[in-house]
């Protein structure tokens, strides 16, 4: 069993130190619908948890390989020797486990294209310009004339976050899939997602202008990881919130298909059918495995949904599906 560590400087502003973002993204990236704890992080100073903590909670886990990547744009004497005195110390506590410590972000010319979206994006545009110029861009690259009107800000909205225009052809929607979204946003019902990193972006603040909230219950089912039924964490989580909250409006998943097929067990299953049962379900996990299956599957139900018939997708796609339906609320 392999696991990464994101090793951060960390900051005494607790604010700071946010590398668990950039851990989800990668975790998705390498392992798609995955729910286990790959990628985690840790911090030479101030944060927690520290590197060697990180270390030991990877190799109580079972870890045989422990790969740490110092997240620093230049070597230093934290990358230099700082990091690698702890990797060496590791190495003398656990022999068993083979440890590798990566070079640090360095020169890369991904890098440097970021570097310069960065001072375009401050040379005098504002970021709702930017955000306008873009969809002008899509407008201008992309016919859909062919689709209803009603699903254009939806289906511009995920080629905005992709910059990936085969979205227009493998988006599906039901018939009433907008209605059904914009409806439970307006009636201030809450968002279910499978995963954080879709929780963190929605647009909280136009949500709650209507009253709901966005819920997700995955830290909450960490201790039945693998439980005797062999349920997921993302697929427990979904099953809880759908049995403990009846204001549940829209679900949004974006990373695992065993949760999107959960879903669909709940809402065609007259014994765990819950009082959520009229709602809308976009279902957009990423991946190799059951992604395309479940999405099908998805398709072919007879309750509003939102959903891809492709291996893409993913946890950005979920939500830009759903500020799609935010936006729409707002200006309908």
């Amino acid at each position: 069993m392999k696991k990464i560590i994101l090793a951060g400087h960390g900051s005494p502003d607790d604010s700071a130190n946010n590398l668990g973002h950039v851990a989800e993204l990668l975790h998705e990236m390498m392992h798609p619908g995955c729910g286990k704890d790959c990628v985690r992080v840790a911090y030479l100073k101030f944060g927690n948890p520290g590197i060697m903590e990180a270390i030991t909670s990877c190799v109580r886990d079972g870890a045989k390989k422990v790969i740490v990547h110092p997240y620093f744009l230049t070597g230093g004497t934290h990358v230099s020797k700082d990091i690698p005195d702890i990797i060496e110390e590791a190495g003398e506590k656990y022999p068993g486990v083979g440890f590798i410590c990566t070079e640090p972000l360095g020169v890369h010319n991904k890098i440097a294209s970021v570097v310069l979206e960065r001072i375009e994006a401050a040379a005098g545009f504002k970021p709702e310009e930017i955000e306008k110029k873009s969809f002008d861009i899509i407008s201008g690259e992309v016919d859909l004339s062919d689709l209803p009107e009603e699903r254009h800000p939806v289906v511009k909205r995920v080629i905005h976050t992709t910059a990936d225009f085969e979205f227009k052809n493998s988006l599906v929607f039901h018939a009433d899939a907008i209605k059904a979204g914009v409806a439970a946003i307006r009636a201030g019902k809450d968002i279910l997602t499978d995963v954080e990193m879709v929780r963190t972006g929605i647009n909280k603040k136009l949500l709650e202008r209507w009253g709901g909230k966005v819920i997700c219950n995955i830290r909450n089912t960490e201790h039945r990881t693998q439980n005797t039924d062999k349920k997921t964490r993302t697929e427990t989580g979904i099953e809880q919130a759908l049995k403990e909250n009846n204001n549940i409006g829209i679900i949004a998943i974006g990373n695992a298909p065993t949760a999107l097929y959960k879903t669909i067990e709940i809402l065609n299953d007259s014994e765990l059918r819950t009082p959520n049962s009229e709602l809308l379900v976009i279902g957009v996990p990423v991946g190799f495995v059951k992604a395309v299956e479940s999405k099908a599957f998805l398709a072919g139900q007879g309750f509003p949904f939102i959903t891809n018939i492709s291996r893409k997708g993913g946890s950005t796609v979920a939500v830009a599906i759903v500020n799609a339906l935010l936006k729409i609320a707002q200006s309908s």
